[in-house]
């Protein structure tokens, strides 16, 4: 029953361990917020820059998933081009180590448990703040860093009881099969970091194996290797759903990793030997001969095969990309004939959107404007079918457009729904006040959007009546019809101009408000003539009907258009 309690201990340190980084890692990412997107996207103009990003950003995010799943939807949004990404994906790869350095320091040397519960009081009097959201994310970053160290403390701890040589002696066969045990642990590495989809986790039992005397560093080194492989997993779920770019960006993480554990492994002995140079070099004992029954040199050896594991984590990465950097084009071919163009995209899909939001809240919006611009350009396309509708003579050609128009009502009903449920996942997430208030904005966007798709097929609805009781619009009708049109079209152009500005850019909507105007004076004009009209005796009322009602319509789209850049105004203040 002990050994039982201990494995569940065990697994709830590692639930501890690993929510705590979760809440870290988002919590930074919070308090970076849209600065640490800026970042990403703009210091991105040569490789050295794109490395020191990639580290720069995961030393700041403590996760090297998050920013590789980040670049991938930054590719699928078309912010960031392949070669540059792959770049950023080698800078993460090295980013990622500073987390082990900082459990070696902390986690082994101090026992940073003791300053967990003052940091907790800390936290929660910062996530009391709600006139402040950044002192509540730094309450978050705390309280995140101060679970982060107990998990790991308790996990230290249950395992120096339950992990020992003595209880796990069925491992000592797998320890002496030569070249076959390092292809074990290995695997081994890759599948704890796919169940952990933490290469920090994996580290960190890594460290409680070698130091406890239970594998070899020879043995660590490989478990180290199969991380590298496990943790691109990650990024190839995220981008699966994405568009090819994306699919090219996560295969290239995979890439990257599967090459650089081939060499090493080619040169497995020598570089062995390289690590235990280096620890050396530095007045610790060789990690390749480290025996832990030294009881007077146990101390030193435990401190040598922990900092050689680091020193092999790090040394891996900087060298694998020393390496590669020189072969980013040609990495970037490789991608391209993994995954090849497909021709033209399918049009009426989400096109920025990937399957499901990133590693937090905050950086998943960023997906969302790019494609509130497509869902714009989209509506602006059904409104184009408008215009060849209602101008086309030929009755065969009109019901082809008007089909059309049906067709968009049913791409915009599926674009809204499956951004709207891109939200709800994103609002699941811990999001700031003004992130969640963005949300809404968004939303009252995307419904607005919807409605121009329903305007269009109201119109077509409304030419099929008139064609099937056989009326016809005259030269004047569409000629005035066509004026109302340049109105609205107007008002597309100041809405897709406020969509493309950048988030927070738009202040204020002098144009957009201009062309609503524009089209509620040509509305009461056409409206005013019309009424006059009709006591004209040639004046067929029937037409007349179906011309005003396409007119109501037309004005209805110009009111959704401009409640749109009123709903980006309201959203940036």
């Amino acid at each position: 029953m002990n050994t039982i309690l201990l494995i569940l201990t065990l697994l709830g340190a590692v639930t501890l361990f690993l929510f705590g980084l979760s809440l870290l890692s988002g919590g930074l990412q919070k308090v970076a917020g849209d600065g640490l997107r800026n970042f990403l996207a703009s210091m991105t103009s040569n490789v050295f820059k794109q490395i020191l990003t990639g580290i720069g950003v995961t030393a700041v995010i403590q996760s090297s998933t998050a920013t590789t799943i980040m670049v991938v939807s930054f590719v699928n949004a078309g912010l960031l081009v392949l070669g540059q990404a792959i770049g950023v994906i080698m800078g993460a790869h090295i980013g990622t180590t500073i987390t082990s350095w900082i459990m070696a320091v902390f986690g082994f040397s101090f026992n940073m448990a003791d300053f967990a519960y003052p940091l907790f009081l800390l936290g929660f009097f910062l996530m009391q703040s709600k006139k402040h959201p950044d002192r509540k994310n730094i309450g978050e970053i705390i309280i995140g860093f101060a679970l982060f160290f107990i998990g790991f403390a308790q996990l230290r701890a249950t395992a120096q009881v339950l992990i020992t040589p003595e209880k796990l002696g069925f491992l000592e066969s797998l320890t002496n099969m030569g070249g076959w045990s390092v292809a074990i642990f290995l695997l081994f590495g890759i599948v704890l970091t796919v169940c952990f989809q933490s290469s920090a986790a994996t580290m960190a039992i890594i460290m409680i194996l070698v130091t406890t005397g239970v594998i070899p560093f020879r043995l660590a080194a490989a478990m180290i290797l199969g991380e590298n492989i496990g943790t691109t997993i990650a990024a190839n779920i995220a981008a699966s759903v994405g568009n090819t770019a994306a699919k090219r960006t996560a295969i290239s993480h995979t890439i990257i990793n599967t090459f650089g554990v081939l060499w090493v492994l080619c040169i497995f002995p020598f570089w062995l030997k390289a690590i235990g140079g280096i620890v050396s070099f530095f007045g610790l004992p060789d990690p390749n001969v480290a025996d832990l029954t030294d009881t007077a040199n146990a101390e030193a050896i435990r401190t040598s095969l922990l900092y050689s594991v680091c020193t092999m984590h790090t040394l891996f990465n900087v060298v694998n990309t020393l390496l590669l950097v020189w072969f980013i084009p040609l990495i970037t071919k490789l991608c391209c004939m993994i995954f090849p163009d497909k021709g033209e995209e399918e049009s009426f899909r989400l096109k920025y959107i990937s399957g499901g939001p990133l590693s937090t809240a905050e950086l998943s919006l960023n997906e969302v404007d790019h494609e509130l611009v497509h869902f714009g350009e989209v509506c602006y396309n059904s409104f184009k079918y408008v215009r060849q509708a209602i101008n086309e003579r030929d009755p065969e050609k009109a019901n082809e457009f008007i089909d059309k128009l049906v067709k968009y009502e049913e791409i915009t009903d599926r674009i809204e729904y499956e951004t709207a449920a891109y939200l709800n996942d994103v609002s699941k997430g811990e999001i700031s006040s003004a992130s969640a208030l963005r949300i809404k904005g968004i939303y009252r966007i995307i419904g607005e959007m919807e409605s121009i798709g329903d305007s269009g097929e109201a119109i077509g609805r409304i030419l099929k009546r008139r064609d099937a009781h056989k009326k016809e619009f005259d030269d004047q009708m569409i000629s005035r019809l066509n004026r109302m049109m340049d109105c609205i079209d107007g008002a597309f152009q100041a809405m897709l101009d406020n969509l493309k500005k950048p988030y927070q850019e738009v202040r204020e909507i002098a144009a957009a408000n201009d062309a609503e105007y524009k089209v509620n004076e040509c509305r009461n004009y056409l409206r005013d003539e019309h009424v006059t009209n009709m006591e004209d005796p040639n004046y067929n009322y029937q037409t007349g009907v179906y011309y005003i009602d396409i007119v109501a319509e037309l004005e209805k789209m110009g009111d959704f258009i401009i409640n749109i850049s009123e709903a980006i105004v309201k959203e940036n203040e």
